[in-house]
């Protein structure tokens, strides 16, 4: 039987595997956490130049770095070319005023590989040979408008002739507290180039912030020591982590680094002429290497932060590397199985990936899954957040705390935890709807992971005892599409159809907390108590007519489309759950009947059945729109063909005979159906057997279904040969105007970046392609096809006169979706754009960036660069579209095929079998083996990753 390390690591001891991780933040510069001012404006009382010199209170940031699970230690690496005006201490880019579509960074790093424990990493960063032009970025970009280009690091034409380097930094751990670290630096350019590589240690200031923010009786310390191979060395020292050491190998030149050091102290003489608290502050080392200020440093070699600082000559072409290793403080020598050990380590890698990726697909296509999974791991990182504590934080500067700051309702919110962020650089802070997608794809690779994170969100630290879920560090308050009960369920499937058992566990607790936030939608979102839900923008910024997180300009309130869309796939999500559960506590059959009658009057609402409600539905048009109700009993359709009008299609349920009858307790259901006659019909539309012999729970009738598929598979509307945009190409020729008054508020066809500054201008679903979305309307689809089967087929693309089954569509949706990354005949990637240096240089085809969205007709990449949360949901539609050879969670044998999707009742079980009807073969589900089922994990007593010193919930 073939042994898979990395799995076995994973299933036995992952928690202590992963107390080192990536879990420095990309930017910690400009968070609200960060932000003292009595403004609330984050990015001026904390922008990228203080950040050299000003002390972090709540998580640091670093290039390429690493830390524990408290972000007590840190590592990271700095860099100087000899041009810079500063040392490269962390990536650089614009604020959300600086930039001409919002914050941006102006750098070029690439995710290269990770195991889930963090046993092998490796990162790429390209570091320009020439003077970095921070004040030319941000001039040219103050210069153009939301109409123009974003002004690029590359079209600043630094990366000419190749005059940069490739610095790779790779992470290989020994053992769960002994990590080896490789750092090359090759020279792209012809002539050689001198490089000061400054791999920097320090620690997290945690006393010099007031007794609140105290960890530690004694502070601790960094110094110089030697090791037992007589590498210089710092030791660290910390009353709760014990004594490490970080052992420097001698440069590939045989000379030894210099060790230098200073306090991880804020230089208030420098910002606010005010006195220091040290003579060695953050900035010390940049003082001393760039500006040349030998007092800078602390002579007796000392401090909370300490850099060793290599000074290498690289021939043109060539490459140098160093070594180095972390670990727990030993008298073994570091470096005598330094070069196996990492040999060893990259071998696990592709072992885990080898054995976890479908056989059937492309090399092209497993790389790309393989960096998507490395984005998403790597994107993981320690975010604390205490908002009593924060709210009380007095500015370093001298001044007063406001009186009033943001999340002001949330002084229950206490957060310590590693969380899967959308972007550790432009988002390093979590979003409770990104994370919901992020799971999915996480689950494929480190099942407890996904778990864990989607129970952390509804833990009694971060959901309200209202039941509402923080959205995101900007305003907990704002409203989230409800997509956290999806996840859940997809997330338990992926385990119990890879390993034979489902997590009965996690889905009650989730289940459970799930049920709170629901009543907090039904009693807070529904202003008019008639089941038309006004959720506010929903996640998806500027589609609309209005900022609907802003009141109207008309007063009144929108009955939205997907506002009351979400709530009915929330309410059946909710559904497919208590079946479940129902087995094993028959008081959850109970909950599953109250969740199919609120649906029911969901579906009476939306639809206007027998009169009840407002038709959000256009007979005319084939489509759902937003209504503006007038608050005098009159509404408006506002016409704008969006996402809003395709989001009906995620409130869907596949079921077999029986379901109805299984939650139908005492007749009280069948009783409320001859009361309620328009609830009845709804209830019709739902009972009746489809050509597929399943029935379905749907906000969408097979007429109304067809309909929007004319709309959304034609080419000149929704459909893109990458996918399926959020708006329609229609608006392009026919912008959709609405007047107030005077104003015209107007809604056009943009495919790419924003051209209003609404949320920033960074955000944009006014055309483009949107992967959780179109995620969502992938498996829908596959949801339709079980119930209506081949009977059902659309023309897809409309126009083309070939008629596909909805499963059919499903595929050839998600293989537009991965073209976005994939090379296609002529060797380009849509991802990439039209830069022929990224498509055509060797150094940079195949590092593929996985950005917030994509251009609706081009597939570009656009928005923040490394948004591999929810865009890495790309590795999930490899994964199941190639999923009739998915590897089991265990290590060695075969399991069962991950499905797109699963029912919950014994009776729907014979649904998996509809897959098989589909475009592509399945292999039948197989009974794991006594020997596999054997090697599944056991379930911990409560829901939460192996018992630590601390207490918190870690990865």
């Amino acid at each position: 039987m073939a042994t898979n390390p990395e799995l076995d690591r994973l299933n036995t001891d992952g928690a202590t595997w992963k107390r080192w991780g990536p879990y420095l933040s990309d930017r910690s510069w400009g968070t609200v956490r960060e932000d003292d001012s009595s403004d609330g404006n984050a990015w001026k009382c904390f922008p990228h130049d203080h950040a050299r010199a000003r002390a972090y209170r709540w998580g640091e940031d670093g290039i390429g770095g690493i830390s524990d699970v408290d972000q007590r230690l840190c590592f990271a690496l700095a860099l100087w070319n000899g041009k810079d005006p500063i040392l490269k201490e962390r990536l650089f880019g614009l604020d959300n005023s600086e930039g001409n579509h919002g914050e941006d960074a102006k750098e070029y790093w690439f995710h290269l590989d990770s195991t889930p424990t963090h046993s092998s990493m490796k990162m790429l960063y390209k570091y320009p040979q020439t003077a970095f032009p921070y004040d030319h970025i941000v001039k040219t970009n103050s210069k153009r408008n939301r109409n123009d280009p974003e002004y690029e690091l590359v079209d600043t034409g630094i990366f000419a002739e190749n005059r940069y380097f490739d610095v790779e930094i790779e992470y290989s751990k020994a053992s769960p507290e002994d990590i080896l670290i490789v750092i090359t630096a090759a020279n792209r350019a012809k002539d050689a180039a001198t490089l000061h590589l400054l791999p920097t240690l320090w620690l997290r200031n945690t006393w010099a912030f007031g007794v609140e923010r105290q960890e530690s009786a004694v502070q601790p310390s960094l110094s110089a020591t030697t090791t037992a191979d007589a590498a210089v060395a710092v030791l660290a020292q910390h009353d709760r982590l014990g004594e490490w050491t970080l052992a420097c190998d001698r440069s590939p030149q045989g000379q030894p680094p210099a060790l230098l050091f200073c306090e991880n102290e804020t230089n208030r003489q420098k910002l606010w002429d005010k006195p220091n608290r040290t003579a060695y502050t953050k900035d010390g080392i940049d003082e001393f290497v760039v500006h040349g200020k030998t007092t800078a440093v602390n002579p007796e070699r000392r401090g909370t932060k300490a850099a060793a600082h290599y000074r290498l000559e690289i021939a043109g072409g060539a490459s140098a590397t160093i070594r180095l290793r972390l670990r727990k403080k030993t008298k073994d020598k570091d470096f005598a199985d330094f070069n196996a050990v990492v040999k060893t380590r990259r071998a696990e890698c592709d072992a885990f990936y080898n054995a976890l990726q479908p056989t059937k697909i492309d090399a092209d296509t497993r790389r790309v899954q393989r960096l998507a999974w490395a984005g998403m791991l790597w994107s993981k990182q320690w975010f604390a957040y205490n908002v009593p504590v924060w709210q009380r934080q007095v500015p370093e500067n001298g001044g007063k705390p406001p009186r009033v700051k943001r999340n002001a309702a949330w002084h229950h919110f206490d957060a310590s935890d590693i969380i899967s962020m959308p972007d550790k650089w432009e988002y390093p802070w979590f979003a409770a709807w990104d994370l919901a997608f992020h799971t999915i794809a996480l689950a494929y690779v480190d099942i407890r992971f996904a778990k864990d994170q989607l129970l952390l969100m509804v833990e009694e630290r971060y959901q309200h005892p209202n039941g509402a879920i923080s959205a995101y560090e900007w305003n907990f308050d704002d409203v989230n599409p409800p997509v956290l009960a999806r996840a859940a369920w997809r997330v338990y499937t992926i385990e119990r159809d890879r390993t034979g058992t489902g997590d009965r566990l996690f889905l009650e607790v989730m289940f459970q907390k799930l049920s709170l936030n629901h009543g907090w939608w039904a009693n807070r979102k529904d202003v008019s108590g008639n089941n038309l839900f006004q959720g506010g923008f929903l996640g998806l910024d500027n589609i609309g007519v209005f900022d609907r997180s802003a009141p109207l300009p008309t007063g009144g309130h929108l009955e939205q489309s997907d506002g009351t869309s979400w709530m009915a796939m929330f309410t059946l999500d909710l559904l497919m759950m208590a079946l479940e559960l129902s087995h094993d506590n028959a008081a959850y059959a109970e909950m599953a009947e109250k969740f199919l009658i609120h649906y029911l009057y969901l579906d009476v609402a939306m639809n206007n059945i027998g009169g009840q409600g407002h038709d959000l539905w256009d007979a005319q048009d084939g489509f759902y729109y937003d209504l503006l109700n007038h608050g005098d009993g009159n509404t408006t359709a506002l016409k704008v063909r969006s996402m809003v009008g395709l989001i009906p299609l995620f409130a869907t349920v596949p079921y077999l005979e029986g379901v109805a009858k299984h939650i139908n307790l005492g007749g009280r259901l069948e009783r409320l159906l001859r009361t309620r006659p328009r609830l009845a019909k709804a209830f019709e539309e739902i009972a009746r057997k489809q050509a597929g012999k399943y029935r379905l729970a749907t906000l969408v009738s097979r007429e109304k279904l067809t309909a929007i598929l004319q709309r959304m598979l034609d080419p000149k509307e929704f459909l893109s040969p990458y996918g399926i945009r959020a708006l329609s190409k229609a608006h392009e020729e026919k912008p959709y105007e609405f007047f107030t008054g005077s104003h015209s508020h107007r809604v056009s066809y943009v495919p790419a970046e924003s051209d209003s500054g609404m949320f920033g201008g960074n955000s944009n679903w006014r055309g483009p392609i949107w992967m959780p979305v179109n995620y969502l309307l992938v498996t829908s689809l596959k949801r339709y096809h079980l119930a209506y089967g081949d009977d059902l087929k659309v023309e897809c693309p409309v126009g083309s006169g070939k008629f596909l089954t909805l499963a059919q569509v499903a595929d050839d949706i998600a293989l537009r979706l991965v073209g976005i990354f994939t090379k296609d005949k002529d060797g380009r990637r849509a991802v990439l754009g039209d830069n022929e240096l990224f498509q055509k240089d060797p150094h940079w085809r195949d590092l593929v960036p996985f950005y917030e969205y994509f251009h609706g007709d081009t597939g570009r990449g656009v928005g923040a660069m490394h948004q591999t949360g929810w865009t890495g949901l790309v590795a999930a539609l490899i994964q199941e579209m190639g999923a009739a050879d998915a590897v089991p969670m265990v290590s060695g044998g075969k399991a069962a095929p991950t499905k797109a999707d699963t029912p919950a009742t014994p009776e729907m079980a014979a649904i998996v079998a509809a897959s098989a009807k589909s475009a592509k073969p399945r292999v039948p589900a197989a009974t794991p083996t006594k020997k596999a089922q054997a090697s599944v994990p056991a379930k911990s007593a409560r829901p939460t990753p192996a018992a630590k010193p601390t207490g918190k919930r870690k990865s």
